[in-house]
């Protein structure tokens, strides 16, 4: 089967992967990711700002050239949080389809959260009673509950969720990310965990967290960035995170010795660098207020999720249109 390609424009990164698929999986055969901070600004003026348009755009020219190198049986390119939010989304749009010939598809924060628990999906526990699903963005973060079924699509039934307008670049925005004292660090865990007030009374997952039956699924590069400092790896490895199992204690542990780093230091840490040394502790704080909300003993780390969703999609459609007589796979987005 020939390969696909998917691609995530968030608010804070530019990732694309393609990949070829095997068996009930895929082989990724080329890969791109970028730190663009689109979304810079957003949070205060409302629309994307002309250097970070300029930024993430010279990164889509190179996911183009990538795009071009491959026979491909399906596209899909999507665009989140800041786009959804900015007010020149449209003339952004319009420039990422003049300039390098790529026709964004900007996705509601539904199909978001849809799509990161089909990402991960390999990495949840059929067998407990629920499961929470948390993507943490540059401009968002999504929770999803979920509850393993047999009888639903794919063997899960999403229960609820929500989306809350706080990743990692606003809440870097509104309290800072390079020195975070201690009180500030707080409000940014109240913040979240207040947020998610109705969600908790909503889905009553007291008991079953007091049973031990809820798996708590993490994705983006706040999870794997704590987990690559947890492991105390000499550089990230996406073996050594994808799926580990990390008590929320340690998480927290974490969290705790890089908000207690200067912004120097932190990006000096091989797990962090330059890029993400701002942005990790308002990341962290998200997780905190997560897990204060939902006090689980341990969660899992996903190094996958909405690029990863929208290619097992997209190979699940592709297949089954090749088995209907007539009819034709893949979506293309350029």
């Amino acid at each position: 089967m020939p390969p696909f390609a998917a691609l995530d424009l968030g608010t804070n990164n530019c990732r694309l992967l393609i990949a070829r698929p095997s068996g009930e999986d895929f082989v990724v055969l080329d890969s791109f990711s970028r730190i663009t901070r689109l979304g810079e600004g957003v949070e205060a003026g409302g629309v994307l700002l002309e250097a970070a348009m300029d930024r993430t755009l010279r990164a889509l020219k190179v996911c183009a050239a990538k795009l071009r190198r491959w026979p491909l049986a399906g596209v899909r390119l999507v665009a989140t949080e800041a786009c959804r939010r900015a007010g020149n989304a449209t003339e952004f749009r319009a420039r990422v389809r003049d300039e390098a010939g790529l026709d964004l598809e900007i996705i509601p924060a539904d199909e978001e959260a849809r799509l990161a628990v089909i990402g991960c999906a390999p990495l949840i526990d059929r067998s407990a009673r629920r499961v929470i699903v948390v993507d943490i963005g540059g401009g968002s973060t999504e929770l999803t509950v979920i509850a393993p079924d047999p009888e639903a699509p794919g063997g899960l039934r999403r229960v609820d969720w929500v989306s809350l307008a706080l990743g990692v670049v606003t809440m870097a925005d509104r309290f800072g990310g390079g020195d975070v004292p201690p009180d500030t660090y707080r409000a940014m865990r109240a913040e979240v965990s207040g947020r998610l007030a109705e969600l908790v009374a909503r889905v009553d997952l007291d008991r079953h967290i007091a049973d031990g039956a809820v798996q708590l699924v993490g994705t983006s590069g706040t999870l794997t960035t704590l987990a690559g400092v947890h492991f105390d790896l000499a550089s990230y490895d996406r073996d050594q995170v994808d799926g580990r199992e990390v008590a929320v204690a340690a998480m927290r542990e974490t969290a705790e010795r890089l908000r207690a780093m200067d912004l120097g230091d932190r990006g000096r840490h091989p797990c962090v660098g330059r890029s993400r040394a701002d942005l990790v502790v308002p990341g962290a704080a998200i997780l905190e207020g997560v897990c204060d909300a939902f006090p689980v003993a341990s969660l899992t780390v996903a190094d996958r999720g909405l690029r990863e969703g929208m290619l097992y999609e997209m190979i699940a459609a592709h297949r089954a249109s090749r088995r209907r007589p007539g009819r034709r796979g893949g979506r293309h987005g350029r």
